[in-house]
Parts: structure tokens; C-alpha cells; sequence
């Protein structure tokens, strides 16, 4: 099978390398940097560089850039896509990337499924991008109403030949709410987090807690900014709700209140158990 990968950044790089190591599939890549393109090659990450006379060869097609970027290039060769086609993207948004693009693949017969790969590391480009960086990971798919099942089957097939274990389905909505809380939430708070005068002083007075919490504080200003705005509905009512449950605790501190404390405690280690269970 052909597949084409347009963006070859930590994601696209990520996926160029993973196929090119477990599958036979033939790859071809494009990125708006030449010599990224040309070190793909030398790396043997893609197998020719793609150039738009390819598109129509190729079975599946992934878009593997920013939300604005994606829905432009999808929508300025959306003509040259084969009508037998998948063309995918990795956006970490759903709801804006498939509300823009389903009349695109309508109009232009073919098949357009939304993804989120639910993997990273605090770099981008192609530079960091790692053949293993999926093992074990979650893909996400929210193929569109009426996408045909083999379709669905043939990125889910896909998906695990290049380490994915675990293939969730979703509507866009639903990945739009939970990914607000499960990753955007995280970086908005882990960013946040540093701005204390305080972390200037932590060498020495830092351990598990602190790294776990400031992970994900270093990222792409670009990219995230991108796509909180996209997803702002779903992101500011979790961003309120944690600071009315902050407020909580910061009224019980102030007055000293240990009872109620106390129950805010238990009721957070309560319910982490119930999410996550008791040995983790």
C-alpha cells in the first residue's frame, strides 16, 4: 500500500519511521522543509518524497500538521485525492478539523477519518521523531457518519502494525471533551504551575511530585495555543471547574478549617481510586 504523509515533524516523522520499520508499505513524505525531507530519505524514514502528482496513488494519505494548516492543505488538494482514498489527519482537536472537512470529502468523494495518536514528548520536528514513540500508545478515531467499516478497519489495522494497543472510536465531540481534560487541562496547569517565584528555589526541595507535575510545562506555545483556542468550549469549563475546586481548598486552609480539609482530601483519594484503582 501507498501512503503519503504530508508534514514531517514529530508526528509524521514518528509514523513515517514506524511504518517503514514493522510494515511493507511504500511511503512517501512531504514537509515544507526540503532538507527534512531529504534527511527522511537518508534515514530511510519515507521511500520518495511526495510530490502532488503522487497523491492520487496513494491509498491513504496522513496529514499530520497544525489544525489551520490541515484544513487548508486538505482543502487545496482535496481534488487530487484517489476517490478510493483515506486521508487522515493527527490533530489533537476533532470537533474543528471534522466539521471543516466533511463537506470537503463529500464534495470531492473521498473518505476523510479525524485521528488523534496519543503520543509526544516535549520536542518537536523531525529531529525527535522516533520509530517506537507509539508502542503502546492509544489511537483515537472519529470516523465521520457513514464512513464505510472497512475504512475504519484499515487504519485500525494500520494503527496496530506501527505499535498502537489500544483503538478507541468517538465522535469528535467526545474526544473534544475528554482530551480537555485528560491532556489540555494537564499542560494549562503544569504551564502554570512553574510561574510560582518558588520553582527558582526547587533544586534540592524537588522530587517525584514536582517532575510529574511540571512534565508537560515545556511545549510548543504554537501548537498549544492552536489548539486550546480550538477546543475552548470543552477547555474553559474544566479550567473553571478546577479553580472552583481550588477555591474550595483555599477557603478551608484559610480558616483553618481541618474537618472540611480533610474531606476535601479523602474525596480526591477516593476518587482516584475509584478511576484508577487501588494499585495504581
Amino acid at each position: 500500500m501507498k501512503i503519503g504523509i504530508i508534514g514531517l515533524g514529530l508526528i509524521g516523522g514518528s509514523i513515517a519511521k514506524a511504518i517503514k520499520e514493522n510494515t511493507e508499505h511504500y511511503v512517501l513524505g512531504h514537509d515544507i522543509d526540503p532538507t527534512v525531507v531529504h534527511k527522511a530519505l537518508l534515514l530511510n524514514a519515507i521511500d520518495v518524497p511526495l510530490v502532488e502528482e503522487h497523491l492520487q496513488d496513494c491509498q491513504v494519505v496522513i496529514v499530520a500538521l497544525y489544525p489551520k494548516d490541515t484544513i487548508q492543505y486538505i482543502t487545496d488538494h482535496s481534488h487530487l485525492f484517489n476517490k478510493d482514498a483515506v486521508v487522515m489527519d493527527t490533530c489533537g482537536v476533532k470537533s474543528y478539523i471534522c466539521n471543516a472537512l466533511e463537506p470537503i470529502a463529500k464534495k470531492n468523494g473521498f473518505c476523510f477519518m479525524g485521528a488523534h495518536p496519543m503520543a509526544g514528548t516535549t520536542h518537536s520536528g523531525f529531529n525527535y521523531s522516533e520509530k517506537a514513540l507509539f508502542d503502546k500508545a492509544s489511537m483515537v478515531i472519529t470516523p465521520l457518519k457513514g464512513t464505510p467499516i472497512e475504512k475504519v478497519e484499515l487504519i485500525k489495522k494500520l494503527s496496530v502494525s506501527i505499535g498502537f494497543t489500544n483503538t478507541q472510536i468517538a465522535t469528535p465531540a467526545e474526544h473534544d471533551e475528554v482530551i480537555a481534560f485528560t491532556s489540555q487541562l494537564a499542560h494549562v496547569v503544569s504551564n502554570a504551575y512553574v510561574k510560582s517565584p518558588t520553582a527558582m528555589l526547587h533544586e534540592g526541595f524537588s522530587a517525584g511530585s514536582y517532575v510529574d507535575l511540571t512534565r508537560v510545562a515545556k511545549l510548543n506555545e504554537n501548537m498549544w495555543s492552536e489548539l486550546f483556542i480550538d477546543n475552548k468550549r470543552f477547555l474553559v469549563s474544566e479550567i473553571r471547574g478546577l479553580i472552583e475546586s481550588l477555591t474550595l481548598y483555599q477557603k478551608a486552609l484559610e480558616s483553618s478549617d481541618e474537618p472540611a480539609l480533610k474531606a476535601l482530601l479523602k474525596e480526591g483519594s477516593d476518587l482516584k481510586i475509584k478511576i484508577d484503582g487501588d494499585s495504581i
